[in-house]
């Protein structure tokens, strides 16, 4: 064992390099079941992002379906999700480049069922199979550019005759999770209207089906203003299932039993497992899945107790819930066979993968990584939840990620340089999953704090609702006292303080940046800086999302002003560098110009690195691997290291000799 060399924070040498992080890894997600076969979504960076379905059969065979022309990836609500469906061995997707729904049966090539030159997307399909047709989420985008979308659920039949769809629900502003009955005699939908999201309230509606495909009247299950609905699915005795948020937390529900017709609102709800456990996810995108059916009274369900999640069989006559041992912390895209479960899976030291559990025998077997990438522990920095005071007398949470590299040692006294995280959404959560890009700055003697800041799911409704008429104010104190809890406990230098970013999390550090004075550098990833421009030119999906983050628009303009970091560049005074998709619809590019412009008048040192072709997010790997080189390169000038590493230099501004 070689003795640890003595070098500053920052500048250890790792074997975690970007190149290493694109290198032949993939996104995996949308996990689906037909017969024996397993199937899911490979997101490629080598390949520009592009999103591929992947087929396991039974015998272990895998191979790709998706044709290398066609990209599987649906644009409704801009995050998409829900992009494929198979029954019979026959995929049905959409394709990215013009939105359209294929059908691509074994070894055939793809068939458009929807018309081509329309600007209508689709996403959350569901087959039908007594009727031969596909139920769909349809997003049309025909209305002139001033009008939003218009959302509705559509029948399609598999010859294409119906066009761009036959419209079965319509009038709400939003639709999702159609879903047939085993019978085919049921339907079950989610809907929802502006200002809410889905996950601050939404209707969960079941319609009998007519023999021709047409509705009967609809009921209203549960739901409403204030209680979020996840996840209706039907047993595979008819059953009705759900999880909603009444009692304040994200619980497993059922309406009737398999005896009962259509369900009627509130009559026979029964509530299966009461826990201060999350069974639902903020539905940020179509085609989430937290619990599956093994038998008709047997329940495979993931769930998360303080931001970490476990899984479970849960037997619905009984109600008892029998916690399964796995070696993962982040557990998504559940479905069951009755004897199999099969998810994505990560850990604290594995990346994520495709997993297929044995229920007789308990035995896991690892179908696909996302990475071949064989990375010595001693390398790897994991994740410490933290609880800590934060402003009113509450706690917040997070995971703390101290330095490791099994090759260096700091010099006596140092303290690292600490990288605050402030997740995106800002309705969603950090995972304590394995993240290369946050190994990337532990293994070069970074300590990182990844922050499930007020606003956050995974602790509850109550916990989620901080965030109401406060954002820019509970995610900025929570990351800002994040911060200093590790340097009170001697964890962090508080003289290299730093935050870090994507979308809201962008704005969650810009916002830190400007209106508080703990950090003394940040990265923005394509953030927010201008709250009332975002209300403005961003999508239906999100369109009235701040209002219930802010306050309504324009009524409240005062607000927006005054919680954007623009308005005040002259509050700043610290470095920031910037990094954006120039095709991003949900954030455009022009909040990173404008701020990169106020900030050159400044004087403050300022780096934009635009990214042509990319939307919200980056999906190509030479794009990830510039924003993750480029933020180390600039935090190295700013505080004069010198890293390990050979990095393209960023240009930055007002930075002498730079």
């Amino acid at each position: 064992m070689t003795e640890s060399q003595i070098a500053p924070y920052g500048t250890w040498r790792s074997p975690i390099t970007s190149e290493l992080i694109v290198r032949g890894a993939v996104g995996l997600n949308m996990l689906a079941l037909d017969r024996a076969d397993c199937y899911w979504i490979e997101v490629r960076a080598a390949e520009g992002g592009r999103s591929v379905i992947v087929r396991r059969a039974a015998d272990g065979e895998m191979r790709d379906v998706t044709p290398a022309d066609c990209n599987a990836r649906t644009r409704v609500h801009e995050y998409g999700g829900g992009d494929y469906c198979v029954h019979d061995g026959t995929v049905y997707f959409v394709n990215f480049p013009d939105q359209r729904l294929y059908a691509q049966a074994p070894a055939a090539a793809p068939v458009a069922l929807t018309p081509a030159g329309v600007d209508l997307r689709y996403a959350d399909m569901t087959f039908d199979a007594g009727r031969q047709r596909l139920i769909s989420v349809r997003e049309d985008h025909r209305a002139a550019p001033e009008q939003e979308a218009v959302n509705t659920l559509v029948s399609l039949n598999l010859d294409g005759t119906e066009g761009g769809g036959r419209v079965l629900a319509a009038g709400y502003d939003f639709y999702s999770s159609p879903r047939v009955s085993p019978d085919g005699q049921r339907l079950a939908w989610l809907c929802w209207n502006h200002p809410n999201m889905p996950w601050d309230g939404c209707e969960l509606w079941v319609v009998e089906l007519v023999a021709d495909g047409t509705l009967g009247p609809a009921t209203l299950v549960a739901g409403g203003l204030e209680e979020s609905i996840f996840q209706p699915a039907w047993s595979p005795d008819g059953v009705l299932h759900f999880v909603s948020d009444r009692n304040g937390w994200w619980n497993l529900y059922r309406a009737g039993r398999a005896t009962d017709a259509v369900p009627v609102m509130g009559a026979g709800v029964e509530l299966l497992c009461e826990m201060a456990a999350e069974f639902g996810r903020p539905q940020w995108g179509f085609g989430l899945s937290a619990y599956a059916f093994a038998t008709a009274t047997r329940i495979v369900c993931t769930y998360i107790e303080r931001g970490l999640a476990r899984l479970a069989l849960l037997d619905t006559e009984t109600r008892q819930l029998e916690p399964l041992n796995v070696p993962y912390t982040d557990i998504s895209y559940l479905h069951a066979t009755p004897t199999h479960a099969f998810f994505r899976a990560g850990a604290a030291t594995t990346g994520a993968a495709i997993v297929r559990r044995d229920l007789a025998t308990g035995e896991t077997e690892v179908l696909r990584r996302g990475s071949d990438l064989e990375i010595d522990p001693a390398y790897l920095s994991v994740p410490e939840p933290v609880e800590f005071p934060t402003e009113k007398g509450l706690t917040a949470h997070a995971f703390y990620y101290p330095p490791r590299n099994r090759d260096y040692a700091p010099p006596e006294g140092e303290r690292p340089p600490l990288l605050v995280k402030s997740h995106g959404g800002p309705t969603s959560a950090a995972s304590p999953a394995l993240n290369l890009g946050i190994q990337y700055w532990t293994s070069r003697g970074f300590a990182v704090l990844d922050v499930n800041y007020g606003g956050s799911t995974g602790y509850g409704r109550a916990y989620r609702q901080r965030l109401n008429d406060q954002w820019g104010i509970v995610d900025v104190d929570d990351c800002v006292n994040g911060a200093r809890h590790l340097i009170a406990q001697g964890w962090a230098d508080a003289a290299r303080c730093v935050i870090d970013g994507g979308s809201a999390g962008g704005y969650t550090t810009l916002a830190a940046l400007t209106f508080r004075d703990l950090f003394k550098a940040g990265a923005s990833h394509y953030g927010v800086s201008d709250l009332g421009a975002l209300v403005r030119d961003t999508h239906k999906f999100e369109a009235r999302y701040l209002d219930r983050l802010i306050g309504p628009y324009p009524e409240r303009a005062d607000i927006y002003h005054a919680r954007s970091p623009i308005n005040f560049t002259d509050r700043l005074a610290c470095p920031i560098i910037f990094f954006q998709g120039l095709e991003d619809k949900v954030v455009p590019p022009n909040q990173a110009e404008l701020m990169v412009d106020a900030l050159k008048r400044k004087g403050l040192p300022v780096a934009y690195v635009p990214f042509a072709g990319e939307q919200h997010g980056f999906r190509r790997a030479e794009n990830i691997k510039r924003a993750l080189d480029g933020e180390l390169y600039f935090y190295a000038r700013i505080f004069n290291f010198t890293p390990a590493d050979e990095i393209e230099p960023v240009p930055i501004e007002n930075l002498s000799g730079s």
